[in-house]
């Protein structure tokens, strides 16, 4: 039985070229369905990529109580003042606690080829934000210096919009800032703009702060600041790791992006199968007869079937890969930019991973095996006479 599947299968796969067109049908049909799957999911994939590789385990964020995001979120100078003298901070050499209280404020920025603007993040922070952040460096320019309405942006920002380089003056709210610095930290930071603090609730009218962040001597330092801090009748604050905080700003994003994908692709692999079907039922009604004649000579019915269902998987396979290549080159690493929990512009790539690559080339695999085991069946059902007297 075997010998009899491969030499059936032999024999289908060479008169593939005779029937090259049809064929092609099921290949870019199939491309096209994991070029778009893997598209689709290789954005959600670079978002939480971007916004998880933000947090660290051993910083704690901490918020009023009941605020989702840090925008929505507003602390007190006092309140500020008692977070960070909480137990468990680490501190530094000088026995201060190591702790950044900063403010969020949203801006507008026009992007690169758009005529209208786009909402972007200003944070300002304390100099302890940036031992808060070993992974940011400013890469060009210089750090701002206090007092001074001096800005840095991130390296994604110098990417999306306009006006943000370095000795260039951006006007928000009715205030010039000038850019004096780039950063890089190959997170959600770059999609910001950097201040300090103290101008910027002058500047923008602000007397208090969106968030605190805290230094912690390990992960397992962050229940005693929770249990210190809400025990604390002066304050009503939410507390957790920051790779918590940005982990359940993703969640709505890959969600959306998830079932949209879904649909899509549920709509395209619909198509797909139907091309799938009318190609093999045509490339079998096309060998009918030579079918017919291996199974008067001998051969059984089982590698009928086999050989139908190879070929059907092979061309399945051959698009999937397709499309996997066009998605890896067309999208990875593609830089763009959309609304955060913020409401704000998250600057991100696009990531092509391995497994997104296997999950789409097993939607095509599974699209060839529908499309050919029906035409395989007819095959072996479709009584010798019959197909004998074909023309």
């Amino acid at each position: 039985m075997l010998r009899q599947t491969i030499a059936i299968t032999l024999l289908s796969l060479r008169s593939i070229p005779e029937r090259l067109g049809a064929s092609l049908v099921i290949v870019v049909g199939l491309a096209g369905v994991v070029a778009v799957f893997t598209a689709l999911l290789a954005m959600a994939e670079g978002f939480q990529s971007t916004l998880q590789s933000t947090g660290r385990n051993d910083v704690a964020i901490v918020l009023r109580g009941g605020s989702s995001a840090e925008l929505n979120s507003g602390l007190l100078r006092e309140q500020a003042t008692l977070i960070k003298q909480a137990p468990g901070v680490s501190q530094d050499q000088i026995g201060r606690p190591i702790a950044s209280a900063e403010m969020m404020v949203i801006a507008e920025l026009t992007k690169t080829g758009e005529k209208t603007g786009s909402n972007i993040t200003v944070r300002g922070v304390e100099q302890a934000a940036f031992v808060l952040r070993p992974q940011l460096k400013i890469v060009d320019g210089r750090a701002f210096r206090p007092g001074l309405r001096e800005l840095i942006v991130g390296r994604g920002v110098t990417r999306q919009f306009e006006g943000a380089r370095i000795g260039e003056t951006l006007r928000m709210r009715g205030s010039d800032w000038t850019v004096v610095g780039v950063f890089q930290s190959g997170d959600a930071n770059e999609s910001e703009l950097w201040a300090d603090v103290e101008v910027a609730q002058t500047t923008f009218n602000r007397g208090g702060f969106s968030s605190v962040r805290l230094q912690l001597p390990g992960p397992a330092g962050l229940q005693l600041v929770k249990d210190a801090l809400t025990a604390d009748p002066r304050l009503n604050v939410d507390v957790e790791s920051e790779q918590a905080y940005y982990s359940g700003q993703t969640e709505q994003f890959r969600q959306t992006i998830g079932t949209l994908a879904g649909v899509v692709t549920l709509i395209m692999a619909l198509g797909a199968t139907f091309a799938a079907l009318n190609t093999m039922y045509a490339a079998v009604g096309t060998r009918a007869r030579e079918i017919a004649t291996l199974r008067a000579i001998g051969f059984s019915g089982t590698p009928v079937v086999a050989s139908v269902m190879i070929e059907s998987l092979a061309l399945a396979l051959a698009g999937g890969l397709m499309g996997a290549v066009l998605a890896y080159l067309l999208f990875n690493n593609m830089a763009v930019s959309t609304l955060g929990a913020n409401f704000a512009q998250v600057v991100f790539q696009f990531k092509v991973t391995a497994a997104l690559v296997q999950r789409g080339l097993l939607i095509a695999l599974a699209i060839g095996m529908i499309g050919g085991l029906l035409p395989a069946l007819r095959a072996i059902r479709l009584p010798v006479t019959t197909a004998l007297r074909a023309a």
